[in-house]
């Protein structure tokens, strides 16, 4: 994996030096499409038969996100949201419209293992 170095401060003490920090080069996309023509090539399913059931995950996921359950992916990984907003100073006080959410994901122990003898090279 391709990564370079860049220059940041911390955020909390600007008069602190600087120091340099990896970031990963993205290596480009690797689409719903691409996947299904590759998992294609490992089963008897066709290339159109995978990307509908991965279309079909994907229009369900909101659904079972959006009730608060996480979503457990086998050797995957799990995703569930996660909530943040702006304090208010009592309960009635509190507005939800300043409630965002994101979807936060958790890779298996497997997923983790699996990455665990990646190799990396510095680009510029």
């Amino acid at each position: 994996m391709k990564f370079k170095l860049i220059e940041k401060g911390v955020p909390n003490a600007p008069t602190a030096p600087k120091k340099w920090y990896p970031i990963a080069v993205n290596a480009g996309k690797f689409t719903l499409k691409d996947f299904a023509r590759e998992i294609a090539g490992r089963s008897s399913l066709t290339r159109g038969d995978i990307e509908n059931v991965l279309s079909n995950f994907m229009e369900e996921l909101p659904t079972f996100l959006k009730l608060g359950m996480s979503v457990q992916l086998g050797e995957f990984g799990t995703l569930r949201l996660s909530l943040s907003g702006e304090g208010a100073e009592t309960p009635e006080a509190f507005n939800t419209e300043s409630i965002g959410a994101k979807v936060i994901f958790t890779p298996s122990t497997e997923l983790r293992n699996g990455l665990s003898d990646v190799k990396f090279e510095r680009t510029e």
